[in-house]
């Protein structure tokens, strides 16, 4: 059996796996879950009953959570992009920037959305502020971390990038990067002309009618 990717194309997180699986050109079969595909939801909820996605099947294998199945794909399937360094401390540097990107810029943004989608107005200001607040600590910190780097932990592309990518397309949308982090904003272009998070973005243009807090039209 092929590799099988449980997700949803929208998903910030089912599009960091999406960017793995496109720099190496791994050849995977994408089953979106929805309404449209109940077989497809049926089979993700058997295979992984916490509900969470997206969920990488290879064989008799699941492999959940996205860090750790871009790690899975380093070892199970190799290619010609190595996402995690083979040293060990460059390794850590790579884990540790891939975690801020989830859990300092992806988190917020997420705090925002459920609000939004709450349909309580209160809610929805305080995520939006919730959002506002981290998001500026999380910009301001990376400014200063991203000066003479090309990539998230210098000139190699890591899955610290692959992290990168969704979370500050989808935190850019939420709290707009200012013009006073010129160095970040630039970054964010540089993984949007990334062919791999490129194609993701264009894969998941029909769906931004689904974001709570509204599309912006760019990107």
């Amino acid at each position: 059996m092929s590799l099988a990717l449980y997700g949803h194309p929208f998903s910030s997180y089912t599009q960091k796996v999406l960017i793995a699986l496109y720099e190496n050109r791994t050849p995977f079969e994408f089953r979106s879950i929805g309404p449209e595909t109940p077989g497809h939801t049926a089979e993700w909820l058997r295979r992984w009953p916490l509900r969470k996605f997206p969920l990488l099947v290879d064989g008799e294998r699941n492999v959940a959570e996205t860090s750790i199945i871009i790690e899975y794909l380093q070892l199970a399937h190799p290619g010609p992009v190595r996402l995690l360094p083979a040293d060990a401390m460059e390794a850590l540097e790579v884990r540790f920037l891939d975690r801020f990107f989830d859990l300092h810029v992806m988190t917020p943004v997420q705090r925002a959305v459920d609000g939004a989608l709450s349909g309580d107005p209160s809610m929805r200001d305080e995520g939006r502020a919730f959002a506002t607040e981290k998001l500026e600590l999380a910009y301001a910190w990376l400014e200063g971390h991203l000066a003479g780097r090309n990539w998230a932990t210098g000139e190699n592309y890591t899955m610290a990038d692959c992290a990168a990518s969704s979370s500050l397309f989808y935190a850019d949308w939420t709290h707009r990067i200012p013009g006073t982090y010129p160095l970040l904003r630039a970054y964010r272009e540089r993984l949007l002309a990334r062919p791999s998070f490129a194609r993701a973005v264009e894969e998941a243009r029909p769906y931004r009618a689904l974001f709570p807090l509204g599309a912006p039209d760019r990107d």
